[in-house]
């Protein structure tokens, strides 16, 4: 049925992973409790052991609570394909016209062009090792959390099989783990019920219970569970970052390192700040008239409660990345609001790296194209960003953010990619304030705490109206870039520098560096951290005072 490989997302997915097919193969075993698991040989280096479960299935009464451990294995059990993902929401797609539908085919078909298997029952976990490790290897381990948004997703999107055949070639094997965790409303449901009930940010709960599964049982693959790198790209970073804020700072001992792609801690508050969400769920479902409207949700069909979360906003929303079902404190897992917990320094002291790609927000501002004056600007501003800031802080932010093209994103490409008068300054903004300044914020913070390094990547600034846009740096990562050997060494000696790659020296406030990632014949250069200062410092500031 397949051959060759799929282009999803931008990355090469094996063909064999999509048809669950099984090569020509001695097919390898692992013994976990008293269970069999036999996985796939995928290449003459790699073996997978795919699908998984390591936590009891969320369904019936453990929907909407908190992972419960996976009962203790027996038995044989074939895991050669990937299982299904968990529910993801349904993608709705801005409609794109004009200059804009030059980029169409890259958000339909690079991005949102394929859907996965999905259902309740979903929490998997996915390992891929050196052929030549047994159970006295110790390898490093690196345990890849996917993005979209906390929406959409699946570990299904990537091949964790690149990763582990450079390592092999450098003579750095590394363990590549991958695991699902519920969305959406399935895995961020936020309200005051929610709170009472100690069930808030239940999607990063399953993550956390992935780690735990790790410690018990990576050994039996030949990884080392004392050298754990947590690392993920967009939802999925800003999770690696969230891990290291989750219990006052406590990692419990579950990973020794973080690797952020385009993400870090978010300006977000409390559970309560989604409780419009909650409500129109429990309408849209029929359990506004329940005593309990949380153990109501747990009882309404799968159908009914999915259709109720597709009813929701989604990331191309005319509201953007003022996301639903964003993390959120909810005084257990995540005690204060981000910001304010690095401000507090109740941050696992774990080496990091984070980094961004330049134009971030330019894909996420495609749905507010009828924005086309700076009245316009100002009242969205106002209606979905920061409803509570006065009109001095909105104007302020403004003069911050101009529509003077020069100064918009897609960065240092003049007059070119303005789809509309507002477009450049609405990606700009956008890029800034989810991704940006909480990410400088950060490394500001922890500078002279731990160790730290950071990037930038302006790879792809030809790709017309996007041009280094939020996602294109996994280019680097799943295919043998740079990015992947960094990230290797990083996981083996803490620190990504190596024979086979450029010097990357650390990041600090006194020296901001930034590995800058560029087309052309100069693929990489040494920048500082100072773009777009008193933007960055202006959103930061207001985010702390009202945060999403």
């Amino acid at each position: 049925m397949f051959s060759g490989t799929l282009l999803i997302s931008g990355l090469l997915y094996p063909a064999w992973a999509a048809a669950g097919a099984v090569p020509a193969a001695v097919a390898p075993t692992v013994t976990l409790d008293d269970g069999v698991f036999t996985g796939v040989s995928i290449t003459a280096n790699t073996q997978s052991f795919l699908g998984i479960p390591f936590a009891q299935a969320p369904v019936g009464d453990l929907r909407l609570r908190l992972p419960q451990p996976v009962l203790p294995y027996n038995g044989s059990h074939t895991v050669t394909a990937f299982g299904p993902g968990c529910p993801q929401q349904a993608i709705r797609l801005p409609i794109l016209t004009g200059a804009a539908l030059e980029v169409s085919d890259f958000v339909e078909n690079s991005i949102f062009g394929t859907l996965f298997p999905s259902a309740e029952d979903c929490l998997f976990i996915n390992v891929i090792k050196p052929r030549t490790a047994s159970s006295t290897s110790k390898l490093p381990v690196v345990a890849w959390i996917y993005g979209g948004g906390f929406e959409v997703g699946s570990p299904a999107m990537y091949d964790g099989a690149t990763v582990v055949e450079r390592s092999v070639a450098m003579g750095s094997p590394v363990i590549y783990v991958s695991m699902n965790y519920r969305l959406s409303a399935f895995g961020f449901l936020a309200s005051k019920e929610v709170r009472a009930a100690g069930v808030g940010n239940l999607g990063l709960q399953d993550q956390r219970q992935a780690f735990r599964w790790i410690q018990k049982y990576i050994t039996a693959f030949g990884g080392d569970p004392t050298k754990v790198t947590i690392w993920g790209e967009s939802a999925g970073a800003i999770s690696v970052g969230l891990h290291m804020l989750a219990n006052n700072g406590d990692n419990e001992g579950l990973f020794r390192a973080g690797f952020m792609e385009s993400g870090s801690p978010l300006p977000v508050g409390p559970l309560e700040n989604a409780q419009k969400y909650y409500d129109a769920i429990v309408v849209d479902t029929g359990c506004a008239g329940a005593a309990d409207t949380l153990e109501c949700l747990r009882t309404v069909p799968f159908a009914t409660l999915k259709a109720a979360q597709d009813a929701s906003p989604f990331i191309f929303a005319y509201q953007s990345l003022v996301l639903p079902w964003y993390p959120r404190e909810d005084g257990v897992f995540l005690t204060d609001n981000p910001q304010r917990l690095i401000q507090q320094g109740k941050v696992a002291d774990v080496p990091f790296i984070t980094g961004e790609c330049d134009d971030e927000g330019t894909l996420f501002s495609l749905s507010t194209l009828n924005i086309t004056t700076d009245s316009e600007f100002n009242t969205w501003i106002k209606t979905f960003w920061l409803p509570d800031a006065t009109t001095a802080q909105v104007n302020m932010l403004a003069s911050l953010y101009t529509s003077n093209l020069l100064d918009g994103s897609p960065f240092d490409t003049g007059f070119l990619d303005a789809v509309t008068t507002q477009y450049k300054r609405i990606a700009a903004f956008q890029g800034d304030i989810i991704f940006q300044a909480p990410r400088r914020f950060f490394q500001q913070a922890r500078s002279g705490k731990q160790n730290q390094w950071a990037f930038l990547s302006k790879r792809f600034k030809d790709t017309s109206i996007l041009g280094s846009a939020h996602e294109t740096d996994i280019d680097n990562i799943y295919f043998d870039g740079e990015l992947t050997d960094y990230l290797i060494n990083f996981a083996g000696a803490l620190n990504p520098n190596g024979k086979t790659v450029p010097n990357w020296p650390a990041y600090t406030a006194a020296a901001p560096n930034l590995m800058t990632f560029l087309d052309g014949f100069l693929p990489t250069t040494i920048t500082q951290d100072t773009y777009r200062v008193a933007g960055t410092t202006f959103l930061t500031n207001i985010t702390l005072q009202f945060p999403l």
